[in-house]
């Protein structure tokens, strides 16, 4: 039996995992996955990665290029979900802010530096045309951390996905003032060069099985019932989400990956290009 530690958000993105190690299929392969939420997000997942904590990630696309662009000995295996990430922007219900122009030069909280919270407001300072510089950031580690910064008035605002901070809209603690869609495909799988190195068949085998479930994914019974149960989510609201999620089964092609360096170069999250041969295995 071979070991395997992966990481990822505890999202619905994710579910087909969870699914996957629930029915055993990863086992009766000699497969021992040992699955580890991480509610921080991509930045903890990337120190996670650098520090051997961790063998694989299912970690946010610009997050990880931007780490691999620091140095970090991390390889794509494929995309895991090739549909964009729909970032939502939230302000107190509370606040005065109204639209998304309210919020230039405010304080965007996020879950660390390098995490996907951070990267995507530069995203969307650049759909704005504001100057980057303009952004301002207070660290907050979680969406419990955004509530409370943004009911203390620490932070002004806060990125994430619109469906996961939908409970939070519900209750009436979020306001909603728009949406901001990632450039390209939100999650890729990674892994530690070394670990991949070493596990080469382990890890195609890993990938075949998980990209068997994704593909059938949508067509389980009540799918969109269990997730709006385990999500806390609104049934209509998964309904949509299920519509617009595309889950992957593929690697980057390199027309792809070199059209999403040029956008994180244009956004300022890169400051150098990167190789498809030294990065996508």
């Amino acid at each position: 039996m071979k070991t395997v530690r992966i990481i990822g958000v505890p999202e619905h993105f994710n579910f087909p995992w969870q699914l996957t190690i629930d029915e055993g299929l990863f086992h009766q392969a000699g497969i021992d996955v040992q699955w580890n939420d991480v509610p921080e997000g991509t930045g903890k997942m990337c120190e996670m990665l650098r520090t051997d904590e961790t063998d694989v990630a299912v970690i946010l696309t610009e997050g990880i290029l931007k780490d691999i662009s620091n140095g970090n000995e991390s390889v794509i295996l494929q995309t895991f979900v090739q549909s964009p990430l729909q970032w939502g922007i939230h302000v107190n219900a509370k606040s005065s802010y109204q639209t998304i122009d309210d919020l230039f030069g405010k304080t965007a909280a996020i879950s660390r530096y390098g995490s996907g919270s951070e990267l995507m407001t530069y995203v969307n300072a650049s759909n704005q045309n504001w100057d980057f510089d303009s952004v301002k950031f207070e660290v907050v580690h979680t969406i419990d951390g955004a509530v409370e910064a943004l009911s203390a008035q620490k932070a002004d605002y806060f990125m994430w996905d619109r469906f996961m901070t939908q409970p939070v809209v519900d209750q009436g603690v979020f306001r909603r003032v728009g949406v901001c869609p990632t450039p390209w495909p939100c999650f890729m799988i990674v892994a530690r060069k070394d670990f991949y190195s070493e596990n080469k068949a382990m890890v195609e085998h890993l990938l075949e099985i998980i990209n068997q479930t994704t593909s059938e994914f949508k067509m389980i019974p009540s799918i969109d019932k269990t997730l709006a149960s385990v999500f806390n989510q609104q049934l209509s609201d998964i309904k949509q989400w299920l519509q617009i999620t595309k889950w992957s089964q593929k690697k980057p092609s390199e027309t792809q990956f070199n059209q999403i360096i040029a956008d994180l170069l244009k956004y300022n999250i890169i400051k150098q290009p990167l190789k498809y041969s030294e990065v996508v295995v």
